[in-house]
């Protein structure tokens, strides 16, 4: 990745070090994502896209995090294990990481900066109320971060928007059409 997200570390689940420029020329879905949330049926529709996708370019990277009413409490194995069992997860999943707050990861801060506001954006704080961090924070569980090819924010959607959404169908096409 060329864009101002390549350099930045991350942890895998596994514990395995790793950067954003492992996926170099790749789509990247950033998902922050969590086993107890009224949301957590996304899995199985983010793992149908990644499915559907993955031949052509698109990753979806799962970042797990309890950073919203403490929905994600498991250790890196256990979510792991919840992922596989539950929703046949294939894609990569990150270690637990802050996304939002002083303390968020690098990769958080650089992603909300880059993208203040979310499609959907509206709907979601309607539906939650007052529960929801403002702008430009993580909103909650399952806010998706389109990265392009070159490792720039193409687009960032709200986490009421699945992962079948054709808005945020249409991003990825489009960021995968890209050379």
């Amino acid at each position: 990745m060329t864009g101002q997200l390549g350099d930045i570390a991350l942890t895998m689940n596994d514990g395995s070090p790793a950067r954003l420029d492992d996926w170099r020329g790749k789509v990247l879905l950033v998902v922050n994502v969590a086993s107890k949330c009224g949301l957590t049926p996304q899995y199985e529709g983010l793992e149908a896209l990644y499915r559907a996708r993955k031949d052509q370019g698109l990753v979806v990277l799962g970042v797990p995090a309890n950073d919203f009413k403490q929905q994600e409490p498991g250790t890196d194995a256990e979510i792991c294990e919840f992922a596989r069992s539950r929703f046949d997860v294939t894609f990569p999943l990150a270690a637990k990481t802050v996304v939002t707050g002083q303390g968020k990861h690098k990769l958080y801060a650089t992603l909300t900066a880059a993208a203040p506001d979310a499609v959907g954006e509206a709907d979601w704080r309607e539906r939650i109320g007052a529960g929801v961090n403002p702008n430009p924070e993580v909103m909650w569980n399952f806010e998706k971060f389109l990265i392009d090819r070159d490792g720039n924010v193409a687009g960032r959607f709200a986490p009421g928007i699945k992962p079948d959404d054709p808005r945020l169908v249409a991003a990825i096409d489009s960021a995968l059409a890209q050379d």
